[in-house]
C-alpha cells in the first residue's frame, strides 16, 4: 500500500505563490500518473494538474499559465509551484496516484487558503 504525504499549504495573500509537495513511500513501478486534485467547500474535487510517468502534464484551464506540476522519479515527488494565487484557488489540495492495474491512492490533504 502507498502512502502519500502531502506537505507546504498554507495562508496567502491573492496574487502570492505557494509550493506544495507529496511523497510517496514504496516503490512506483510501472505506468502511472501523479498529480494534484482539489475540493472548494460545497463544490466537487477537480483536476488541477497531473504528469504521467513519461512526462505527459495536464492542466486545468483555470491554472494555466499560473500553476507548474514536476516530477522526481527517483524521489517519488511531485510539486506544484503555484503562483498568482486568486481566492477562488481556495480548497483543500489532494495528491493522487494512479498505477496502471493497480488503482488510485490519495493523500490526506492539505488546506491552501488565498485571501482577497
Amino acid at each position: 500500500q502507498v502512502q502519500l504525504v502531502e506537505s507546504g499549504g498554507g495562508l496567502v495573500q491573492a496574487g502570492g505563490s505557494l509550493r506544495l509537495s507529496c511523497s510517496a513511500s514504496g516503490i512506483i513501478q510501472g505506468t502511472n500518473d501523479m498529480g494534484w486534485y482539489r475540493q472548494a467547500p460545497g463544490k466537487q474535487r477537480e483536476l488541477v494538474a497531473v504528469m504521467s510517468s513519461g512526462g505527459t502534464t495536464n492542466y486545468a484551464d483555470s491554472v494555466k499559465g499560473r500553476f507548474t506540476i514536476s516530477r522526481d522519479n527517483a524521489k517519488n515527488t511531485v510539486l506544484l509551484q503555484m503562483n498568482s494565487l486568486k481566492p477562488e484557488d481556495t480548497a483543500v489540495y489532494y495528491c493522487r496516484l494512479w498505477r496502471l492495474g493497480m488503482g488510485t491512492s490519495w493523500g490526506q490533504g492539505t488546506q491552501v487558503t488565498v485571501s482577497a
